[in-house]
């Protein structure tokens, strides 16, 4: 099976659990933007972080994550489903950070630490649930887990990694997030606690073959997990040329007018896949023959 998603229980009820292996979904978004091993990193943990907020919700829910920290990757966006479909992208994917250690990745010098995390819920309702709290890190695992704590009042531990091979090719991404139940024990909380102290990285867990069943053993202890179900996770963007067209439409007839006569054709790129559609002169005349109907 390739990349997939695991929902679970810890502790009787206790604790709510998510856990993914999202290397060959990392793996796409490295290949699609050519993004060097700091920015990798960086995208492959939101993707991750990302995916598992997208587990979260139901039917056609959507989430997007935004990563606005200051540093030179600029800003990283991800979208995200309640089916495990996941897109980024960063501003700058060609950004390297030297780091003070060795075999570390400098995430955080990429990112930046002076800007503000958003995530911005579609429930199907009139308008959307945004929440924002600022970054306090710029390592990501980190800035999810104070958004949990201070945006949506859930006591979390947010556990994110990438590896990055030396030809920029995407040895492991996983992750996990563990939300503690209202009026959970203190004995839970400390059991927890205690385990997530002893647990290696969640990356090196991925490499080692880990399945995300087996990461929540080892981050909540054998015994103490429950499967609910799993769910497979893929790299989609859902763009396409009709979508653009619509876009198109949007500028008016003057700016398709001006398309037309400055270049006598047009072509829109997508952010998130970059995916390139081309539009003739006879596709706009049309767009404009379809604003006049």
């Amino acid at each position: 099976m390739g990349d997939y998603l695991v929902r679970g229980l810890g502790f009787g009820g206790n604790v709510r659990a998510f856990a993914v292996d999202a290397t060959d979904t990392v793996a796409e978004a490295q290949r699609r933007h050519g993004t060097w091993p700091t920015a990798s990193a960086a995208l492959g943990r939101a993707m991750t972080g990302g995916v598992m907020l997208g587990a979260m919700l139901k039917g056609d829910n959507k989430v997007t994550l935004k990563i606005e920290g200051g540093g030179p990757i600029g800003a990283i966006l991800v979208d995200s489903d309640a089916d495990g479909r996941v897109r980024g992208y960063v501003t700058n994917p060609q950004t390297q950070v030297d780091s003070d250690i060795k075999g570390k990745l400098n995430v955080k010098g990429a990112v930046g630490t002076t800007g503000m995390l958003s995530i911005v819920k579609d429930l199907g309702m009139k308008e959307n649930f945004t929440g924002q709290s600022p970054i306090v890190s710029g390592e990501i695992a980190e800035d999810l887990t104070y958004y949990f704590a201070v945006s949506e009042q859930v006591p979390s531990s947010v556990g994110l990694g990438v590896l990055v091979d030396t030809d920029n090719s995407i040895l492991a991404a996983g992750g996990f997030i563990i939300q503690l139940m209202p009026d959970t024990d203190e004995e839970t909380i400390t059991k927890i606690e205690k385990q997530l102290g002893s647990i290696e990285p969640v990356s090196t867990m991925i490499q080692r073959g880990l399945s995300p069943e087996e990461v929540l053993e080892e981050v909540l202890g054998k015994g103490n997990v429950q499967i609910l179900d799993k769910m497979p996770v893929k790299f989609e963007c859902n763009c396409s040329k009709e979508r653009f067209a619509e876009g198109i439409l949007g500028l008016g007839e003057k700016e398709i007018r001006d398309m037309i006569d400055e270049q006598g054709m047009a072509e829109a790129q997508c952010h998130f896949c970059l995916e390139t559609y081309h539009y003739s002169k006879e596709e706009l005349e049309a767009l404009i023959d379809e604003l006049h109907a």
